[in-house]
């Protein structure tokens, strides 16, 4: 058998006489095919500077043109673009409902449930006017009451009586 050169890795291997009659036999391997065949880029991630392959196409449908190694990059880099006054959350700067609440040491709870995962925790107006945010105006409710009293009327009446008290 003859002895080839791959074309990739410059490795020597055995070529199968036939296989060079049809053009084939310049790789010692699938994987040095693969890499052959690529037209891409190596180019560095925007945020880590790590080396990372891109397709002709991701390079060509990038609308910011800048490349990432990965989800994680992605995110870092699109999280700082909405920021503060470029956030879609932005409401002027006012300092968070939260803060105001644990700054008072009001108990973390939801008032109707008594759930205290903070994670599902969220701030309630009792006059529902978001500026008005006097901690005797703010309460503590998890994500599920929450929608119930601003979409049920019914939870709403719940909420005012045991504020009533």
């Amino acid at each position: 058998m003859p002895v080839a050169e791959c074309g990739i890795c410059s490795k020597e291997f055995y070529v199968k006489p036939s296989w060079i009659k049809y053009g084939g036999g310049k790789y010692c391997s699938r994987n040095c095919g693969d890499l052959a065949r690529r037209k891409g880029k190596v180019i560095k991630c925007f945020i880590c500077n790590k080396e990372v392959y891109k397709q002709l196409k991701d390079l060509k449908n990038s609308k910011s043109k800048n490349y990432f190694c990965g989800k994680k990059c992605s995110l870092k880099w699109s999280a700082s673009l909405h920021t503060g006054e470029d956030s879609p959350n932005w409401r002027g700067g006012k300092s968070s409902y939260k803060n105001i609440l644990s700054r008072d040491n009001v108990k973390k709870a939801c008032v109707l449930c008594g759930k205290d995962d903070l994670k599902i925790l969220s701030v309630h107006h009792l006059d529902q006017n978001r500026y008005n945010n006097n901690v005797k105006n703010l309460i503590w409710m998890c994500h599920n009451c929450h929608f119930l009293v601003h979409h049920y009327d019914s939870e709403k009446q719940r909420l005012l009586k045991f504020y009533d008290r």
